[in-house]
């Protein structure tokens, strides 16, 4: 990395270098974001690691990338035309043996919807060599489902927080600049607004529209947006009649410009440090939908499904356990994210000019260090 750019191409201020370097001395937090980075970019490609489809097949002297490509059975010397079920031994007999060919398997030969009929115990079957982490009581693969529904989980939270933030921080910065009888009306439809009893309504949705990842999505959208109205509408009113913006109006700038370009910035800061709470509580909000049956539909990989599954099935603890930790670890690393992120951005923090390390040290610490080696 450049020294004043970021990824060498976005330049960093003397605050944001202070900022990133709060950021990574808080070790939890900067561990906490590479785990969850790494993790995250593993599930984006989950196709590679968990499918029931090879991820090439050598056949008669030609390469197939069925994880790629539909290949109906006819092409492997089947009857059917429909795509070749390469988990079914007659399929593998027409490949290896009669076609003199090989396929090349990912790490978990099962889909989050492949079902494995070779149980050795009636399923739930306990975790064993070929299914690591088990099954579940219709005979899928819990690995699978647990890496597929962790991707859905964080990509439905990532949309939802983006979205919601969008529009609480542009309501709030309405609210805070123009205040008066616009601040005044909004507050009352907030309150109004925010006394909705959401899991009813969504009880009520689920009965008229088919629960779907962007029916939900919208659904949720409609009560979610005001997590950060608050924090952006307080920044705005102590800030609106600050000497600069005085200046901007005097200058003649329009209320659009003064309100995105001088006074968001500043609201920005709050805004940022709590995203990922708010991205935790996303991630809770699908979980818990997903295990009352008002969440996504049937079958989808959810990790809400998986906790109704370890419900449902008691004498099968490996489900508890499963869910329990990949929950408990998902939400962890994000609130020691948050953490991190909150810390960054106090103002409070400041470096000390001594350090060789660059690690942030608060200005009384520094004080105390200096009067104790005097």
């Amino acid at each position: 990395m450049h020294k004043d750019r970021l990824f060498g191409l976005f330049p960093i201020t003397p605050l944001t270098r202070r900022r990133l370097i709060n950021f990574r001395a808080n070790r939890r937090g900067w561990w906490s974001l590479w785990i969850f980075v790494v993790l995250f970019l593993l599930a984006l490609f989950a196709e590679f690691f968990a499918n029931d489809k090879p991820l090439m097949v050598r056949y008669d002297g030609g390469t197939y990338f069925p994880v790629f490509f539909f290949y109906p059975e006819t092409e492997f010397g089947g009857d059917f035309e429909t795509e070749a079920e390469y988990r079914d031994p007659f399929v593998q007999e027409l490949i290896v043996e009669e076609g003199g060919g090989w396929i090349l398997w990912p790490l978990i030969p099962f889909s989050y919807d492949t079902i494995n009929y070779n149980l050795a115990q009636p399923a739930p079957a306990p975790p064993s060599g070929e299914n690591w982490l088990g099954t579940d009581d219709q005979g899928r693969d819990v690995l699978a489902r647990l890496i597929y529904g962790f991707r859905l989980s964080v990509l439905f939270g990532l949309a939802l927080t983006l979205l919601s933030s969008m529009i609480g921080v542009a309501a709030g910065a309405v609210q805070g600049y123009f205040g008066g009888w616009t601040d005044l009306i909004f507050q009352r439809f907030i309150e109004i607004w925010s006394g909705m009893p959401v899991l009813y309504l969504l009880i009520i949705m689920a009965s008229i529209v088919t629960p779907g990842f962007w029916s939900l999505l919208i659904l949720l959208l409609l009560f979610s947006w005001m997590s950060l109205v608050g924090v952006v509408r307080a920044e705005f009113l102590r800030a609106r009649n600050f000497d600069y913006v005085r200046a901007a109006r005097a200058l003649g700038q329009s209320n659009r410009v003064i309100m995105f370009s001088h006074l968001l910035p500043n609201a920005m800061v709050a805004t940022i440090t709590f995203l990922p709470f708010i991205l935790t509580g996303a991630i809770t909000t699908l979980t818990s939908l997903d295990f009352l049956g008002f969440g996504l539909p049937p079958g989808s990989p959810s990790l809400g499904e998986l906790v109704q599954q370890a419900k449902s099935n008691l004498q099968a603890p490996w489900l508890g356990f499963t869910a329990f930790f990949s929950l408990a670890i998902m939400l962890s690393l994000l609130v020691f994210i948050g953490e991190a992120v909150r810390d960054a951005f106090d103002p409070r923090k400041a470096l000390n000019p001594v350090a060789s390390a660059g690690s942030p040290v608060s200005k009384p610490a520094a004080v105390t260090k200096r009067r104790a080696a005097e």
